[in-house]
C-alpha cells in the first residue's frame, strides 16, 4: 500500500568530507547541549511541575 523512498527534497554533491564540520553539527543536533536536548528537557519539565498554572508557560 506505501512505498517509502528515501530522497532529498534537494539533492546534495559533496566534493571532499570535512570531519571537523560533521562532529560539530552533530554535537548541535545531538550533543548533549544541543536544540534537541533542550526541547526534551523543557517538556520534561513542563509535566513534572507541580502547579497546573505552570503548564501553559
Amino acid at each position: 500500500m506505501w512505498r517509502y523512498e528515501k530522497k532529498l527534497e534537494y539533492p546534495i554533491n559533496i566534493n571532499k568530507k570535512d570531519l571537523s564540520l560533521a562532529k560539530t553539527m552533530m554535537a548541535q543536533y545531538g550533543g548533549p547541549d544541543s536544540e534537541l536536548g533542550a526541547a526534551l528537557r523543557y517538556l520534561n519539565q513542563r509535566y513534572t511541575m507541580p502547579d497546573e498554572k505552570g503548564y501553559a508557560l
